[in-house]
């Protein structure tokens, strides 16, 4: 008899337990409106990896530069100062012409960075359609990701009064901004790169492999989706995946680039005046110390390996082109 009640208080007490955790995530049960169930994923700490947003204000402003095609296309802009104006001497300063001001133009920006966070990069064999129709094996590799938005984005201040070429900088914020990736992994030691793949066929798969509940979105439709302004911590952000095929089987150390997170941008000019616009690109390091047998079983570790003899580590960290071990950086390219 006691052994019986004990066991009805246990169920009853699991099903309140259980309404009370079922009841935030279909929201609108009992309503006029329609049940939402709110999706979230969530992991262990240590599982995901962030890479936090890192604006400068350097990358809000491009000079002073000169506008070589301008100048040369209007050389009736060319004016020299008279001796005398108003019959007294004249004073003004050359620099307030308009081709001197032309030569020496700042071209200022706002910019935006985005919060980017991934999963360890994994391999797994999938059936991949072909362009005959037949499906055949392969081996991917792919790296599911998380975006968010935390707002903060950089811009000169209209009523600038600093003395910096940048002038007084402010921080605003907005509803959300747009992810337009370009993911790239590139083997150091061959120099050979492998732009990702949209390989529809293979998205339910790792989202299952890799617990993601959220809609996980390819490198194309995650452009279209919003990144909304993240205002906590817990912020669920946008979940996004990177494919790869027909990977080199011996790569070894390699890194992965992602373009997109940020739009700075830097601007080289050679000396035959050829320009050039480099996109601020996040460098994510690896190594897989492994062989091509049974390339699955290989864990690919984030990071550069360690190597107690010095040479040894500088013969690597030349493969990466560092001089010190960076498990990630910033890069112009």
């Amino acid at each position: 008899m006691v052994s019986s009640m004990k066991s009805n208080l246990f169920i009853v007490a699991a099903g309140l337990l259980l309404a009370l955790t079922v009841q935030p995530i279909l929201s609108g049960q009992d309503s006029k409106l329609p049940a939402v169930r709110v999706e979230s994923t969530l992991f262990a700490p240590g599982t995901v990896t962030i890479i936090p947003p890192q604006p400068t204000a350097e990358e809000t402003f491009t000079g002073p530069i000169a506008l070589r095609d301008f100048i040369d296309a209007h050389p009736e802009i060319a004016w020299k100062a008279p001796e005398f104006k108003d019959g007294r001497p004249y004073s003004d300063p050359r620099t307030r012409t308009l081709p001197e001001m032309a030569r020496q133009v700042i071209l200022r920006r706002e910019v935006y960075s985005l919060e980017f966070a991934f999963k360890p990069l994994r391999q797994i064999y999938a059936d991949v359609p072909q362009p005959d129709g037949r499906m055949k094996r392969k081996l991917i590799w792919y790296m599911v990701f998380r975006v968010r938005y935390l707002g903060g984005d950089l811009r000169a201040a209209e009523d600038s009064s600093s003395n910096t070429p940048y002038g007084r900088i402010e921080a605003v914020s907005y509803k959300s901004r747009r992810f337009l990736p370009l993911i790239v992994l590139s083997n150091h030691v061959t120099g050979k790169e492998y732009l990702d793949r949209i390989l529809p066929a293979v998205k339910d798969v790792i989202a299952t492999r890799e617990k993601i509940t959220a809609p996980l979105y390819n490198t194309v439709e995650i452009s279209s989706q919003p990144i909304k302004l993240a205002t906590d911590p817990s912020s669920p952000g946008v979940w996004g995946l990177a494919t790869w095929e027909d990977v080199d089987p011996e790569i070894d150390f390699f890194s992965v680039y992602v373009s997109g997170l940020t739009n700075a941008f830097k601007r080289e000019e050679s000396k035959d005046n050829k320009v050039t616009l480099l996109k601020k690109t996040l460098q994510l390091n690896f190594y897989r110390p492994g062989d091509t047998m049974r390339q699955t079983d290989d864990e690919i570790r984030f990071g550069i390996p360690a190597f107690s003899n010095a040479k040894e580590q500088k013969e690597i960290l030349d493969e990466y082109g560092l001089t010190k071990r960076l498990d990630y950086q910033w890069v112009y390219r």
